[in-house]
């Protein structure tokens, strides 16, 4: 089987076929920067960031750009009610965005441009479009003309021109040739950022930085463009608008992931709700949170609740055990060992995460089993059979990510470890326990919590 996806443009589960052939373009809505991020922000990290893996895994060469929105109405907002520069509310909330995607083992984008940065490739799509008459200037603004598209214009959310309601991106409508233009380029106003233009010195729109920089990075059409479903409309469906109109094929595939939720309402800062991921990771650990989050299929919705994110975490520990214990008896795993084919499948079928982890507990069930046998033969191929789907999936207990310190200091900590665990082992052999006792209590003072098995003692970072 190969990789299908529901595609929101045609609202139907279509095969994957690349532009080019070998090569994979995904294009995500990254962050607005006017706060730091919650976990409703970081879902849709996490989703794409498996997908990302998943298609890797399957033999793609993926070019994975996630843009960061530096300059919008609401920084600007947040920038005067604090009396500070824009730029600053922008730097200050990408550190946060930048430091949860890590800590909740993302990788790092291909690339992750700026919309600030690319101005002048706004410019030259905004030229285009005037040329072509899908674009107009008026009072220091530009728009896109709706009527001049609206053969097509809807199409992503299923919507009909007449029915939609006004952009209401401007103080003056009066400057529109149709209330539902939207803003490609804003005209200055005192206090706001600006930026030189044939039409006047201003910012740019939302929606037309996307375009500039999707195309500019990924092609006039690449192959996979994902968010949040709160965004296909408006800002999906204008980004098609204004790119196509162009003459730009732009993305073939449109994914979105569901929205996380407290109740019935959806999570946000004005709610009092925001869970920002530093307080997350004091609930639970952050390979936990990413399973939780992972773990429901990424077209779902998900309802939050603290019972439920405990539950998950509960079940990472399973996983984890299992691990944890099979590695002390195989100490070499095959990093090449073929991945069950029920969670291929279950990727493949439009990254159905739910149908993966499930193959995985199965596995885990087996291996358990077989560690209760001594069937080490057995216990070594459904321990890589578990690690190579966990790693599919960002989850591999025993990857430098998740041992301790991160990728740069894991080494470190286990050979220092590694050297307390010796000199408690000398001083339980010469029966000098307090001495045992004492530099086990030191590592559990540092947070790391030591277990004496059948194998010898066992340590990992305290819960």
């Amino acid at each position: 089987m190969s990789l299908h996806i529901y595609d929101t443009s045609t609202r139907a589960i279509r095969e994957f076929v690349p532009v080019e052939a070998g090569r994979a373009s995904i294009y995500l809505c990254g962050a607005t920067v006017q706060a730091p991020p919650h976990i409703g922000h970081i879902r849709s990290g996490v989703n794409f960031d498996v997908l990302r893996r998943w298609m890797a895994r399957s033999g793609y060469d993926v070019t994975f750009c996630r843009n960061v929105t530096d300059i919008d109405d609401k920084i600007i907002r947040v920038s005067a009610q604090e009396s500070v520069p824009w730029f600053v509310v922008a730097e200050r909330n990408q550190r946060a965005f930048t430091w949860a995607y890590d800590t909740l083992g993302c990788l790092p984008p291909t690339v992750e441009p700026r919309a600030t940065g690319h101005v002048p490739e706004m410019i030259t799509l905004m030229e285009r479009l005037i040329a072509l008459g899908h674009a107009y200037a008026s009072g220091g603004d530009v728009y896109f003309d709706v009527r001049s598209y609206a053969d097509r214009y809807g199409s992503l959310s299923n919507q009909k021109v007449e029915n939609m309601r006004a952009a209401a991106d401007t103080d003056d409508e009066s400057c529109k040739r149709d209330p539902r233009d939207f803003a490609l380029w804003k005209g200055e106003k005192p206090g706001e950022p600006t930026w030189p233009t044939p039409w006047g010195p201003g910012r740019p729109g939302w929606h037309l930085e996307c375009s500039a920089m999707a195309t500019k990075y990924l092609g006039p059409t690449f192959d996979i463009h994902g968010g949040g479903i709160d965004l296909i409309f408006p800002h999906h469906e204008n980004e098609i608008a204004q790119s196509q109109a162009a003459g730009d094929g732009f993305a073939r595939y449109w994914m979105h992931n569901g929205m996380l939720k407290i109740g019935a309402e959806k999570m946000s800062k004005s709610l009092g709700n925001s869970l920002l991921i530093p307080e997350m990771v004091q609930k639970v650990r952050p390979v936990e949170l990413r399973y939780y989050l992972a773990a429901p299929h990424y077209r779902s919705s998900i309802d939050y609740s603290e019972e439920a994110l405990l539950e998950a975490a509960a079940a990472y520990q399973r996983i984890e055990g299992f691990v944890t214990r099979a590695a002390e008896v195989i100490h070499d795993v095959d990093a090449d060992a073929p991945l069950p084919q029920a969670f291929a499948d279950a990727l493949d079928d439009d990254l159905g995460t739910p149908q993966a982890l499930a193959v995985v507990h199965e596995v885990v069930r087996e291996g358990n089993v077989a560690l209760s046998k001594g069937d080490k033969e057995a216990v070594a191929r459904l321990l890589a059979e578990t690690q190579n789907m966990l790693d599919v999936l960002g989850l591999d207990p025993r990857s430098p990510q998740w041992r301790g310190a991160g990728s740069d200091l894991a080494p470190v900590v286990d050979a220092l470890v590694a050297v307390a665990l010796e000199q408690r082992k000398a001083a339980r052999a010469r029966k000098d326990y307090a001495a045992a006792d004492a530099i086990r209590d030191q590592l559990a003072a540092a947070g790391i919590t030591v277990e004496d098995t059948p194998h010898g003692a066992r340590w990992e970072l305290s819960r």
